[in-house]
């Protein structure tokens, strides 16, 4: 008869069981995954790139050279193509940019040969070069129309005190006037004046400037609010009121908005002894 102990379950013997210093021998760490094994893992190595790049950009196609890509380097297209970044593909294996490619084509004639698009696509391509940061092409752009023009309104509407403001809320009553009236174009009163107003015979302009030299008690007989909505002016400089009219007009097209504007006569308000305000007021329609 065998007699078999609890003792013998559990043996001491290194040829019956593992050592724990020969498991910690035989223990391996899990191999790092690779980018085919983790699927989102990136390579560890740069990027190589062929001389001839085919691109997906936006699921619009291009074919270009490396070099075309890297002309200019201080650009997002010459860091994308270095080498240092990973470029995801697509089922084809052409190199995917997740961006509309609509404008694209221009951005590659630029790189290739210097050429600028066509005035109608000017404003779109300039954004697209901002977004690529291609300051050779923004400089370029900007030195012709529309946006040399812009450059030029820019300057003279950043002299205009509060016209972002003012145009806003020209847009906040037109749309309020019209909810309330159940209507699809709105009325509303501007004034727009360049100079101060009134002239007195007994006043002189500062030098270069439309602004006169008044006392505190002068400025407040002279001081009122035209009975209108928006109220634009004064400001120093050559444009005058017709100018920042169009400015108005133009910057509410672009938003969609169609608008029409005549002048309805001068603000009547006595001011002091036979002097009058007489600035201009505008009826402006905003139809939506």
């Amino acid at each position: 008869m065998v007699v078999v102990t609890g003792q013998n379950k559990v043996s001491g013997n290194p040829d019956d069981a593992m050592s724990s210093s020969d498991a910690e021998d035989d223990f391996q760490e899990p191999a790092t995954p690779t980018a085919t094994q983790a699927g989102q893992a990136l390579p560890l190595l740069p990027q190589q790139f062929p001389e001839v790049v085919p691109l997906n950009v936006g699921g619009m196609y291009f074919t270009t050279r490396l070099s075309t890509l890297r002309r200019y380097e201080d650009t997002m297209l010459a860091a994308m193509f270095s080498g240092r970044h990973y470029i995801p593909t697509d089922a084809e294996g052409r190199y995917f940019i997740d961006r509309d490619g609509t404008y694209f084509g221009d951005i590659l004639n630029f790189l290739r040969s210097g050429d600028l698009p066509p005035r109608e696509r000017v404003r779109s391509v300039y954004k697209e070069a901002q977004y690529y940061s291609i300051g050779p092409l923004l400089d370029n752009l900007e030195d012709i129309q529309p946006l040399k023009g812009e450059k030029v309104r820019q300057a003279f509407l950043g002299l205009m005190p509060y016209y972002k403001d003012h145009l806003e809320r020209i847009i906040e009553i037109a749309k309020l006037r019209a909810m309330q009236r159940k209507a699809r174009f709105a009325k509303l009163k501007v004034c727009v004046f360049k100079e101060e107003m009134p002239i007195t015979p007994y006043e002189c302009p500062h030098f270069n400037s439309l602004r006169f030299e008044r006392s505190e008690s002068e400025t407040k007989l002279f001081e009122h609010h035209c009975e209108v909505d928006v109220s634009f002016g004064p400001w120093e400089a050559v444009a005058d009121v017709y100018d920042l009219l169009h400015c108005i007009v133009t910057d509410l097209s672009d938003r969609g908005i169609t608008v029409d504007h005549q002048c309805i006569g001068v603000c009547d308000k006595h001011l002091i002894n036979h002097y009058y305000c007489k600035r201009p007021i505008y009826e402006f329609k905003i139809t939506w």
